[in-house]
């Protein structure tokens, strides 16, 4: 029983963050791209462009393209994702409806495109990384990126402006040069936005801990009070051969702060060395 709650607790937490996810990524479709017509490379941006040919809503539109790529993303990618951007697939449109319904005809809030297309690529940057994170998109070109991501070993990022760069460089059918350029631009810095989301969110620390006298103490409020692992190396100092034991853990964000601090309580002489872990797999013991 107990099981089964942390299980249903796990599943409202991870779709409740979807859920922001896509509605924050439609948020800035519609408040942003949009009123000054940038096609900043997603499905929404080519469905923008394909609504100048075809006599439909966007948000129809939008939901034609996301359903055709979400097939390809069960196919190539997995069910798992596949079935976390049905969800979205449908959400992302159906919030962009919703918009339709409540602002129609909406107009710029900064009357400035180059304004616009900082704030979208920020916004729904942000959006995306937190989508990734879950293992789920927003759909349409972001389940083209994570294809490339997972077949082609691209990060998600350039993954992002090399699908996107085709759907920017559509505009040219429709819009004036200004908006071309605009597209291309927002559609290259917004990859380079979603890595650097995405490696927000992700990044550790790898901590090497050199102490005299406490390296039990360490280890001790590494394992039991932090809950982390740590290995511990034989090291021999070059200038004098003395033997030492070094600790190398690797710790998150708050842990990383709550280590610092007691290792600079507990031996201030110690010497510790700090690098950034973008990535961490590995297969927890089974007990």
């Amino acid at each position: 029983m107990q099981k089964m709650r942390g299980k249903v607790g796990k599943f409202i937490k991870e779709y409740s963050i979807i859920t922001f996810g896509a509605v924050l990524a439609a948020a800035a479709i519609y408040f942003f791209m949009l009123p000054s017509h940038l096609a900043i490379g997603s499905g929404s941006a080519l469905a923008m462009v394909l609504s100048n040919f075809i006599p439909l809503p966007i948000s129809a539109i939008s939901l034609a393209l996301n359903i055709i790529f979400l097939i390809m993303g069960f196919i190539l990618v997995g069910p798992e994702f596949g079935a976390k951007t049905v969800y979205t697939t449908i959400l992302v449109p159906a919030s962009l409806g919703v918009f339709e319904i409540l602002f129609p005809n909406f107009q710029s809030l900064t009357q400035d495109p180059l304004l616009d297309m900082i704030c979208y690529i920020l916004v729904v940057g942000m959006a995306m990384a937190i989508l990734f994170s879950c293992n789920a998109s927003s759909g349409g070109l972001d389940i083209i990126a994570k294809i490339m991501n997972k077949h082609l070993k691209m990060e998600l990022g350039t993954a992002i402006s090399v699908s996107g760069l085709v759907v920017a460089f559509s505009a040219a059918f429709c819009y004036d040069t200004k908006t071309v350029v605009l597209s291309v631009l927002g559609t290259y810095f917004g990859g380079m936005i979603v890595d650097k989301f995405i490696f927000g969110l992700n990044i550790k620390r790898r901590v090497c801990i050199i102490s005299q006298t406490h390296n039990d103490e360490i280890v001790s409020y590494l394992l039991h009070d932090l809950h982390s692992g740590a290995t511990l190396y034989e090291s021999f100092g070059a200038y004098d051969g003395t033997k030492r034991i070094e600790i190398v853990t690797i710790v998150d964000k708050n842990e990383y702060r709550k280590l610092m601090d007691f290792v600079k309580k507990t031996d201030p002489k110690a010497f510790v060395t700090v690098y950034s872990v973008n990535e961490l797999r590995y297969q927890p013991k089974v007990k």
